[in-house]
């Protein structure tokens, strides 16, 4: 493995593991009043703001993108972040959060799909494996046990994995022709200016800045689990298939469980231990060099 493959494996674990504590700052905010929406939103605008203070200290020609590419930046921000989220909420409400977390995880399925189709990448055994790995594995982090689900969940859910999906794709399009920097900034542009209309700015700023404890909570969402993981994913796009950064995310639920039980002292069984373990063997199944790969790596 090259050493900027090495790279871009760290950055999209790096990654995971911030989206994976995303609830250890939302579960607050979200009993102080914000709403999902809300949420999203606070996301969105402190990239936004973070990441055009970096830019004009950094290179203001980062700034600089053609009208004809803004169709990628309205990709990633409508539909990786804005149709993502409000499809992963209504799964939400629908059904159970277990079931709605391995409905969203149908992403690499997707990946893969479209990056076969408009990358022209291999889908091998080893990638097919590593995915019924983390799958596997993410049902049984879940504690999903089966049961019913509605059409309508199911039709949001599937929804959530593709638009999740759609950022590998229209992030990686993109990279060929901005620094990741540039890409981050102008896909939170669109989401923030996007969900401005339904976010109720003075009521949710009222509740950010209500104590010292939901101000850390939001600072904490905006950069370590929004700002951070979409530098470090989007970064690690530049040397790494977008099929294999999305098994790699699976990590995500994983870093999700043991903050929950750590933090929130929930319980760990066995079938949550069992999944851990199968997601950690896919992300190792997918970074063992096999026939031609493990000749070229030499």
């Amino acid at each position: 493995m090259s050493n900027k493959t090495t790279t871009s494996v760290i950055m999209i674990l790096t990654a995971a593991t911030g989206w994976g504590l995303i609830g250890v700052f939302s579960r607050p905010l979200s009993a102080a009043g914000l709403n999902a929406m809300q949420i999203t939103g606070i996301r969105s605008l402190i990239v936004v703001i973070g990441m055009g203070v970096f830019l004009s200290v950094k290179d203001r020609n980062l700034f600089r993108i053609r009208l004809k590419d803004f169709w990628m930046f309205l990709g990633t921000g409508l539909f990786s972040i804005i149709f993502f989220n409000v499809c992963y909420f209504l799964t939400i409400e629908q059904t159970t959060l277990a079931a709605a977390s391995i409905l969203l995880y149908t992403a690499p399925c997707f990946v893969m799909l479209m990056s076969a189709l408009f990358f022209k990448e291999r889908v091998t055994v080893q990638k097919l494996a590593a995915l019924v790995l983390a799958f596997a594995g993410c049902i049984l982090v879940s504690g999903f046990a089966g049961g019913e689900i509605r059409a309508a969940a199911l039709l949001t859910g599937i929804g959530s994995g593709l638009g999740y999906a759609s950022y590998s794709i229209f992030g990686k399009v993109a990279l060929k022709k901005y620094e990741s920097f540039t890409v981050i900034f102008y896909t939170f542009v669109v989401s923030s200016v996007c969900l401005l209309p339904f976010i109720r700015l003075p009521e949710m700023f009222s509740i950010c800045f209500q104590t010292t404890g939901n101000l850390l909570e939001v600072l904490g969402l905006g950069i370590i689990s929004t700002f951070m993981p979409y530098i470090c994913y989007t970064g690690g796009l530049k040397w790494i298939e977008a099929g294999k950064a999305s098994v790699l995310a699976f990590a995500e639920p994983m870093v999700a469980t043991i903050a929950g039980i750590v933090i929130f002292k929930e319980t760990l069984d066995f079938k949550n231990a069992l999944g851990i373990v199968l997601i950690f063997l896919a992300i190792v199944l997918l970074n063992i060099p096999l026939g031609k790969n493990r000749q070229e790596s030499k």
